[in-house]
């Protein structure tokens, strides 16, 4: 593959330095990861935004979680097609195989994927309701969330919007036969969590009053 370069050196001075001191620290955790396994409580699916870091925000170590993130933190409905599906490839693989206890979808403030959402939905963004657009496409997913908030005060609507993208993660997760399996028999749980990143707040999802509330 001839367009591959080296890393750049300030990723291989880190490398480096992680090599020297929690790996070195650590090194027979980390070779019994390597041997035995993995062995996850919990998947977490959020956004692939740099300023959301689920292992920060709950002192995870490695071998804890098993995290899969796209834009927006979206899962699409159960498809069958036969066609390539990398997020619900993730979570047959977290349910099936590694059983987790807990699956955790993570939305987050000022998100890019659900503001492309809000724009092309409402008129402002045309590029994206091209056929071309794999960020319009996938953007479709969340187009019930915007139908169901277009009518709040438009100061908002984004923030409704974001929670809005984990309900409706939360809702096509259960159109998974396993995973509404593994529900149903009590063997995991779903949960919805929403992240202010400027505030460090979190909030998840309490069905019985039906909206976010702080953690």
């Amino acid at each position: 593959m001839q367009h591959a370069r080296p890393l750049p050196g300030f990723l291989v001075q880190r490398y480096h330095g992680w090599r020297a001191t929690t790996w070195s620290e650590n090194s027979a955790w980390y070779r019994r990861l390597a041997e035995e396994g993995q062995r996850p409580r919990a998947m977490v699916i959020s956004c692939c935004d740099s300023r959301v870091h689920v292992t920060s925000i709950f002192g995870a170590d490695q071998g804890e979680f098993f995290i899969h993130r796209n834009i927006a933190n979206l899962v699409p409905p159960h498809a069958p097609d036969g066609q390539q599906h990398g997020t619900s490839a993730a979570i047959e693989y977290a349910v099936n195989a590694l059983k987790v206890a807990h699956l955790i979808v993570v939305g987050h403030s000022r998100c890019g994927g659900v503001q492309g959402c809000h724009d092309m939905c409402s008129g402002k963004a045309p590029e994206l309701e091209q056929a071309s657009s794999f960020v319009g496409r996938w953007m479709d997913l969340l187009r019930p969330g915007y139908e169901r908030v277009k009518d709040l005060p438009e100061d908002e609507q984004l923030t409704a919007l974001e929670k809005q993208a984990v309900l409706i993660s939360l809702e096509n997760l259960m159109t998974f036969p396993f995973v509404a399996s593994a529900v149903e028999s009590g063997d995991m749980t779903l949960h919805g969590l929403w992240n202010d990143i400027g505030e460090g707040r979190l909030e998840q999802y309490d069905p019985k009053v039906g909206r976010f509330v702080p953690i």
